[in-house]
């Protein structure tokens, strides 16, 4: 199912493999790692079963504060997350909201397109590293 701003990428590795690979990949390019939330294990705690689903939020002032200057509220969407889990069918899948879709949510203009088409493309960069051989 295709969620309107959701880039999907299937991985070629297990759930804790994708996201060490993410987490690795975003550090070696200077990207700072704030949390990594284990969902699965948050359910775990209550006696709730859940399958591997796990977001880790990740950015740089560099590449978030022109998107801030044009306008405040898309805090609401940095830093960036990204989110690996496995389906009901066992396939394990990397997804992170679209840069230029975050960008038409809050009604940016032009000015942030330099760094949108950067963020878009460190992130594809990204999840190639996390989810291919």
């Amino acid at each position: 199912m295709a969620i309107e701003g959701l880039t999907t990428v299937a991985s070629s590795f297990s759930p804790k493999d994708t996201m060490d690979r993410f987490a690795a990949a975003a550090s070696v390019k200077g990207l700072t790692v704030f949390a990594r939330i284990d969902h699965a294990a948050g359910a775990a705690a209550v006696g709730l079963p859940l399958r591997a689903t796990e977001v880790l939020i990740f950015g740089n002032a560099k590449g978030g504060t022109p998107l801030m200057q044009a306008d405040q509220a898309i805090g609401i969407d940095l830093p960036l997350k990204a989110l690996v889990y496995a389906d009901a069918a066992g396939k394990v899948w990397l997804a992170y909201n679209d840069p230029a879709w975050l960008a038409r949510r809050h009604g940016l203009g032009a000015e942030v397109e330099p760094a949108v088409k950067a963020m878009t493309a460190a992130l594809a960069a990204l999840a190639g590293a996390a989810t291919s051989p």
